[in-house]
This record gives C-alpha cells, sequence and structure tokens, in this order.
C-alpha cells in the first residue's frame, strides 16, 4: 500500500504547484450515448486517452497501455500484447466489451481473445473507456464497461488536411526486437491511414521453457467523402500471435503449451449527414483461427471462429438540446473446432437513446434494447443515466440492465476428446446472465487541470457464468470423462453481488505549445459475495482485484520525454503445488521510459525498463510475467 501513497503524493504535488489548461479532461465522447457528447453532460465515469500519447509511455501493446488507465484491470498472462484478460468494477473478464469504430470485437470462441485488437497504434485517434453497465446500447458483454478504439480515418474531418508519420524500433534483453510504424494522411476528401506493431523475442526463462513470443499486427484503412454529406470508410488488418502459453489455462506440470492465433478483421462504414439526421451502416466480418498444442505428446486443438454483424443507424437531433439516436444490429458467430465442435447462432436486436440537456445542464439519457438470441429469446434491457452540475460539481447517476451469453468454449469446452482426465469442462445447458446495475458519481474541476471523480456501484447478478469445481458423479455429461478425474464445470451461479467504489484523478498542464505534463490515477475497490455460497469455489471470481491502483505520469516537450507507469494490486491469494506457483496477495509493478530527441524534433532515442524493481509477479495462478527487462531503441516523429 506505501507505493500507492507514494504514487498519489507524486501525482498530487504536480498538480498543487501547476496552473493548467484543462479543455482534455471534458472531451467530446460518442460511446455512452452514440451522440457526440462532452463527458460532464453524459451522466458516465469516462476515460478518454489521446492516440498521439501512446509513444511516451513504456507500453509496448495496447492492452499494456490499458493496463495503466485508471480502473482497469489487464489480468496478462504474458508481456507486450502475449494474451490478456479486460475486467472493470470486478466481475469476470467475460462483461467487458471491446469496440473498433462502432463494432464489437469480442471473439465467439473465447473472451481471452477480446485484447486481439486488430489495429496497430500508429491509427489510433483515441479510446474512450465507458465504466459501468452498456448492454441496453451494445447488447451482451458490456456489463463491466465498454473500451472504444476510435480511428484516425474513420473520423477523419472533411475540409481538413493532415498528414503525419511516425516510426519507433528497438532491442532488448532476451533476444528482443520491436517495431512499429505508421502514417495518416488526408487531403480533406480522401484519408489513408496505415501501420505495423511487431514484438518478438525468445523470452525470459519460465518453468523448463523460455516465454517466447512473435506478435506482428497490421492494419490499413481508407475513407472518402463522396459528397460534402455522403462518407465512405473501409479497413482490413491482419494479426498474428505465436507464443509460450504455459499454464495459461491449466494449473498441470505436463502443461508446457505454445499457442499461435491468426486474426482478420474487415470492415466497412458509409454515412450521410443530413440538416437533422445522420444515417450509417457499418459492416464487420472477422476470422479467428487459433491452434494450441498443450504438450509436444498432445493433439493441438484447432478452433477458427467467424463473426458476422451489421449495425444500422439514426441520429436524429431535435435541436441543441435533444437528440434520439436509434439503430438496428444483427451478429452471426460461428465456431468450428475438433475440440468443441461445430457451432452458430444469430443475434438480432433493436435499439434506441433518448439523449436531453436542460439550459440548468440538467442531462438524461434513458435507452432502451430489445435483444433476441436464437437460443434464450427475446430480452428487454433498459438503462437511465441522468447528471446535474452545480458549479464545479458534477453529479451524476445510471441504473440499467446487463446481459451476457455464454462463449462456445463455455458452452463446450472438451467436448470431442477421446478422454478428458482433468480441467474444465463446457456446459451446453448455460443459460445466459442477467444483472441490475446501479451507480452514483461526481466530478469535481476544483483545481485548474485537475479532474477528480469518485463512482459507488453495485452490480446483482442473475445467473452468472463462471467455473466451478464439481465431483464426477454431479457432471451432467460424462461420456468421455474419467471417475477419478478433477473438473471445473462451466455453471450459471445462482445469485451473486459485486459492490464497490472507484477514485479517479486526471491531470493535465499545457507549459508551452510543445512542452506539457499528464498523469492520472484510479482506485478501485470492489467484492463479490453470494447470496446462496454457490460461488465459493468460482474460478473468474476468486481472481479479479480486491483493490487496484493505477496511475501514469509523463512529461514530454520538443525535445525530451519521460514517464513512470505503476501498478498495485491486492486479491486473494491462491497456490498450485503441481508446478510450486503462488498468486501472492499482493504486487507492486513500476515501468520507465525516457526519450530525447538528437535531430531536431523528428529523430529520437529511447531507453526503457519494464518491471524495474525486478518483482515476481503472476495476475493469473501458474502464468509468470517476466521479471525487470530493459530495452532501446530509435524513433522518427513527423
Amino acid at each position: 500500500m506505501r507505493h500507492y501513497l507514494l504514487l498519489s503524493s507524486l501525482l498530487l504535488s504536480v498538480s498543487a504547484f501547476s496552473q493548467a489548461d484543462s479543455a482534455d479532461l471534458d472531451p467530446v465522447s460518442v460511446t455512452s450515448t452514440l451522440n457526440p457528447t462532452s463527458v460532464s453532460k453524459t451522466g458516465r465515469n469516462i476515460l478518454v486517452f489521446r492516440g498521439e500519447q501512446f509513444r511516451n509511455l513504456p507500453v509496448n501493446s495496447v492492452d499494456e497501455l490499458l493496463r495503466y488507465l485508471p480502473g482497469l484491470e489487464v489480468q496478462s498472462r504474458g508481456p507486450m500484447g502475449t494474451q490478456s484478460d479486460i475486467v472493470m468494477r470486478g466481475g469476470t473478464f467475460q462483461q467487458v466489451l471491446v469496440i473498433l469504430d462502432g463494432l464489437r470485437l469480442n471473439d465467439p470462441l473465447s473472451g481471452h481473445f477480446s485484447t486481439y485488437f486488430p489495429i496497430a497504434p500508429a491509427e489510433i485517434d483515441r479510446i474512450e473507456v465507458l465504466k459501468g453497465a452498456s448492454s441496453a446500447i451494445y447488447g451482451s458483454e458490456a456489463v463491466g464497461g465498454v473500451v472504444h478504439i476510435i480511428t484516425k480515418s474513420f473520423t477523419a474531418k472533411k475540409g481538413k488536411p493532415q498528414k503525419e508519420a511516425s516510426a519507433q524500433a528497438g532491442i532488448g534483453q532476451y533476444g528482443l526486437v520491436t517495431a512499429q510504424a505508421g502514417g495518416f494522411y488526408n487531403d480533406g476528401t480522401t484519408a489513408f491511414s496505415g501501420g505495423l506493431l511487431s514484438n518478438n523475442t525468445g523470452g525470459q526463462p519460465q518453468r523448463g521453457i523460455d516465454g517466447f513470443f512473435h506478435l506482428t499486427t497490421a492494419s490499413i484503412s481508407v475513407s472518402h467523402y463522396i459528397t460534402p454529406k455522403l462518407h465512405l470508410a473501409a479497413r482490413g488488418a491482419y494479426d498474428d500471435r505465436r507464443f509460450a502459453a504455459q499454464n495459461f489455462y491449466t494449473s498441470f506440470a505436463s502443461d508446457t503449451a505454445t499457442e499461435h492465433v491468426k486474426t482478420s478483421w474487415n470492415q466497412l462504414t458509409l454515412a450521410y449527414q443530413g440538416s437533422r439526421d445522420r444515417v450509417s451502416i457499418d459492416a464487420g466480418y472477422k476470422t479467428a483461427d487459433d491452434q494450441y498444442a498443450f504438450n509436444t505428446l498432445s493433439t493441438a486443438n484447432r478452433n477458427k471462429s467467424r463473426l458476422w454483424q451489421v449495425l444500422l443507424r439514426n441520429d436524429h437531433s431535435f435541436g441543441s438540446n435533444l437528440s434520439l439516436n436509434s439503430g438496428l444490429q444483427y451478429v452471426n458467430r460461428g465456431i468450428h473446432s475438433n475440440d468443441r465442435g461445430d457451432h452458430q447462432e444469430n443475434q438480432v436486436a433493436a435499439f434506441t437513446v433518448l439523449n436531453y440537456t436542460a439550459p440548468s445542464l440538467v442531462t438524461l439519457a434513458p435507452a432502451l434494447r430489445l435483444d433476441w438470441n436464437e437460443r434464450r429469446g427475446f430480452e428487454l434491457v433498459p438503462q437511465l443515466s441522468a447528471g446535474y452540475s452545480l458549479g464545479q460539481l458534477r453529479l451524476r447517476g445510471s441504473a440499467g440492465k446487463t446481459i451476457r451469453d455464454a462463449d462456445f468454449t463455455e458452452r463446450y469446452n472438451n467436448y470431442r476428446k477421446p478422454l478428458v482426465t482433468s480441467g474444465r469442462i463446457g456446459n451446453p445447458s448455460l443459460e445466459a446472465e442477467t444483472s441490475v446495475n446501479y451507480e452514483l458519481g461526481a466530478d469535481l474541476a476544483a483545481i485548474t487541470g485537475l479532474k477528480i471523480s469518485g463512482t459507488f456501484f453495485q452490480r446483482f447478478h442473475e445467473g452468472l457464468i463462471d467455473y466451478v469445481t464439481t465431483p464426477y458423479a454431479q457432471m451432467p455429461r460424462q461420456d468421455n470423462l474419467s471417475p477419478a478425474g478433477t473438473y471445473a464445470l462451466a455453471r450459471n451461479i445462482a445469485k451473486v453481488d459485486i459492490t464497490g467504489a472507484e477514485l479517479d484523478l486526471q491531470y493535465v498542464h499545457q507549459y508551452t505549445a510543445t512542452s506539457s505534463i499528464r498523469g492520472s490515477l484510479g482506485a478501485t475497490w470492489a467484492q463479490a459475495k453470494s447470496r446462496d455460497g454457490a460461488a465459493a469455489n468460482a474460478l473468474y471470481l476468486s481472481s479479479f482485484a480486491r483493490l487496484l491502483v493505477n496511475a501514469h505520469l509523463g512529461y514530454s516537450s520538443s525535445r525530451f520525454a519521460v514517464s513512470l507507469t505503476g501498478l498495485y494490486k491486492e486479491r486473494k491469494k491462491q497456490e498450485a503445488t503441481a508446478i510450486k506457483a503462488t498468486l501472492t496477495p499482493s504486487y507492486f509493478v513500476l515501468n520507465a521510459k525516457a526519450q530525447a530527441a538528437v535531430y531536431r524534433s523528428a529523430l529520437w532515442v529511447f531507453v526503457q525498463a519494464d518491471n524495474v524493481l525486478d518483482k515476481r509477479y503472476s495476475d493469473l495462478l501458474g502464468a509468470q510475467m517476466p521479471g525487470r527487462w530493459l530495452q532501446g531503441g530509435i524513433s522518427f516523429r513527423l
């Protein structure tokens, strides 16, 4: 806890002696209400991170960036984009929805693939993090929150020429080679954007193997104003990840797993902007090819998933204070697997959001979704968000329902193997989990450049999906199981309540046109309580942090930049004696990066240290994270 106090004191001491421009603390967001609205008028707790800040932080992938944003718990199994799960406000990693330019990315095979973002950092304009229930707008998985990645080409403005380019290459210990590059060009009518991110290493030593990874993402997009009111945008992306996956999913000593995941993403948007209406149609197609080998003697699991989706929207403005956003959504998801079988399902939904802002800065945003899934039928999902301003103080609250459908791994894991002696077993009888959510919060801008946000939240789950240790005699299907085996069955836990609170601090000060200091700090406390005791041995609910503190702080100018990221976590202690692994009750990790310009403001050199204090830690039992990792390189900016 002393590390948390140190980070808090550092950030607050900086803000106390500065006078800042607070414009970046109330940016425009499109995630919470689908209508471009200042964050302070949404009635929600929203964090917006600008894409150009990525290169200043000691991070090598998008999931590592999210790890240090206030209120996001990123449970990493490996570094630099190898694999991570996102948790928000407690609960499970399956309860966070990831969106790219309005379309959902969550994979139908497994939520473990949600952070395989098919986008290079150079293409990102901003990342909007919406905390709390959002199923009324986005449907399944939008329970704990939404991570929305918004790109430069899909938001390119007509009549605003712009061009930029950047590249970075680095090397480090254990044969590390990293590279990223990208560019954006807009002539005012047509915009092009593209980027590349690649992280590769032989890896640090693990239990008998090295934690190697070879991770590459490439993306390209184009947008064009056919007429001043008609806009077309398209994107294609490919993501390839091959890595050591030892004890990513099991705690067996025989686990020396490797995994190879190839993902493709294609997206198309056509939008018409009228005087009062904006009509758009978005279509997306995603494929993921996953090959997982438990060890050299086992038959590899081969899973292919696909995701089709179409989103039709109409945003109508009645005036400056009132708008209505409505839409229809179709989603088809399916898998072809030698382990889980062949399955597909369809989903259709209609939704509407009314946005009202009174002259006194009272805001109301009721939302309603009618969601149909061919397995569960119809579900009505309502929500209401509201806010009220009292000078520098903004009060806000939200209440609503959420839903989450089981993925195909939770339903069919280990179903087609000839014999399963132990492990996690899928359950085709799983029902969708639902919850009722409440939150109350306030935002305060008492000091110029400093925004303080506090929120209390509760989530009351019915039928929450989790893996629970289950005796062989109680297994609903025993065809390929051993009577002597130890199993965890995916089940609907009857009644689980999540209660918590979060405190966020954001600070920005622009000294000159080229120099600024930025920082954030978040502290989140959450606990789960089962009303009937059914969650005592649940896997997901034993993994999230009871106390999470994450922060970043950086200074940048035209010739020099330095930044720190820190993370402190408290959680339930776990042990796996078979592999001599322990999930410690707490840990603290600190990373640092320093950069200096060597030719004008275009050519830079940098040094970076991950896990500066060389702490031994894991986010998930058995998946050992690296110790101290030193690296350095050069970067180019135009």
